[in-house]
């Protein structure tokens, strides 16, 4: 048994395809070059819980039970997304095969989902306070717990509303390097590995070909070339990979009110507000991107839901029981059938037929709340008069304890120019694994690609000496 590894730092660089690596990204496109460097192949759904656990475990969502970045908890008869416990993933992980490789060598996550209570030595993770007066306060979860006052003291406060929402912006990414490198120096971490989501964001709410991308290129890139010049310093191997490319869509599927309008959803009123009552829906959907698990709870309607979602213009692929196994999909968490959308597309959480009776949490950052993703978090609503000097007032407000929404969202999914979370036949606009050291891959991997189940191999073997 080895202890002593060579160090690994790893920089999942979210929404980075072979075609960014090139005049926008010369760090990057260094690191390619001068090591190793090929495509990792498409998997379902592509988002990045799901993604992320199939890296670290070797195994299909068959197996690890990610199915989403969400999914219908049936016990409780609720959605629930982006939730944080470790104990969701139902198989091992790179953390639990690097401890007994190297027991004494020291693993750190840093960012990465299921972040809390995970088997590596360190972890640090975004967790905001929500007292009960209805203010959401930044802040972070770490392991071990003292940490957490550590980083706040040298950091700041983690700019959480730089990491998601309308603001989203390079700041949160670098707060998170420069979490990883204290974190690397002062727990003196073997094995890094680090969630940065920058590049992701402007892709969805921009569209890869816009200009704004470019910049957002640009920005991680000169911040990976930081942590690439730390790397060098300290002797580590480096992998930059993704989870996914991400592809220009214009077209938006409201599955929910699709399946509405068939008179299989169900929505429970509350204060003249309409909220997706899961529980009694005979029919309803939970979508995630280009993907959405689709619950038919009503057996006997099974093959007229099938026949809807196949009439649907921006559905490509429906996947039912007999194909699950075959797309790494059979598990209980997954829906009674599966909806893929076509590339330039992508499916909205939407169930309510009129704006005036969306629910509250509709017009707001709340990603736990809402049953389903919703990119359009990323936009301020410009219909909206004044609406910075509006947020200030509420902010304000929230301060000075009174509860008040910060209503600022718009409903127009229409706004969102990316996506992604389908499979991806081009491997340039997919995603990718680029290692410091050459020679890594066998010819098979360079013309075919990485299964994403190999990932974890590739990881610990860099890590053997």
């Amino acid at each position: 048994m080895n202890t002593s590894p060579n160090k690994l730092l790893v920089l999942n660089v979210v929404g980075l395809s072979p075609r960014h690596l090139g005049e926008f990204a010369p760090n990057l496109q260094k690191l390619a070059l001068q090591g190793s460097a090929t495509h990792i192949q498409s998997m379902l759904p592509a988002v990045t819980c799901s993604v992320q656990a199939s890296y670290f475990t070797g195994k299909t969502p068959s197996d690890h039970g990610i199915v989403g970045n969400g999914w219908y908890f049936k016990d409780l008869a609720e959605i629930k997304f982006w939730h944080q416990s470790n104990h969701l993933i139902q198989s091992p992980q790179i953390w639990d095969v690097y401890r007994q490789r190297f027991p004494e060598a020291c693993s750190a996550n840093l960012f990465c989902w299921y972040n809390m209570y995970n088997p590596a030595d360190v972890s640090v993770t975004v967790r905001p306070m929500y007292p009960a007066d209805g203010r959401k306060l930044p802040d972070i979860y770490t392991a071990p717990s003292a940490l957490r006052e550590e980083l706040n003291a040298q950091l700041g406060t983690f700019p959480l509303f730089n990491f998601w929402g309308p603001n989203a912006n390079i700041q949160s990414s670098k707060w998170i390097a420069d979490a990883a490198i204290h974190v690397l120096e002062k727990k003196q971490a073997d094995l890094g590995i680090v969630y940065l989501p920058h590049l992701d964001y402007a892709l969805q709410k921009y569209g890869p070909d816009h200009a704004e991308a470019a910049s957002a290129l640009k920005e991680i890139d000169t911040l990976c070339g930081h942590l690439l010049d730390y790397a060098a310093a300290e002797n580590f191997r480096v992998v930059v990979l993704s989870e996914y490319g991400i592809s220009p869509v214009k077209r938006v599927c409201h599955i929910n009110r699709e399946i509405r309008k068939q008179g299989w959803l169900s929505v429970r009123n509350e204060l003249g507000l309409e909220l997706l009552d899961a529980g009694a829906s005979k029919v309803f959907a939970v979508a995630d991107h280009q993907f959405a698990h689709v619950h038919v709870q009503d057996k006997s309607l099974l093959g007229k839901v099938r026949e809807l979602l196949e009439k649907l213009p921006e559905v490509e692929l429906v996947i039912g029981e007999d194909q699950k196994a075959h797309f790494g999909l059979a598990h209980e968490r997954s829906g009674d059938l599966i909806a893929v959308s076509h590339s330039d597309a992508w499916f909205s959480y939407y169930y309510w037929l009129e704006d005036t009776k969306a629910p509250d949490f509709s017009r707001t950052v709340d990603i736990h709340r809402k049953p389903g993703y919703d990119p359009v978090e990323l936009f301020l609503d410009p219909q909206l008069s004044l609406v910075k000097a509006r947020i200030i007032g509420k902010l304000i407000k929230k301060k000075l304890g009174f509860r008040t929404l910060l209503d600022v969202i718009p409903l127009d999914a229409s706004l969102v120019k990316g996506s992604h979370g389908a499979l991806c036949d081009v491997p340039d606009d997919g995603a990718l694994f680029l290692c410091s050291e050459s020679g890594l891959f066998e010819p098979e991997a360079l013309k075919d690609g990485l299964a994403a189940t190999s990932v974890q191999n590739y990881l610990l073997k860099l890590c053997e000496t």
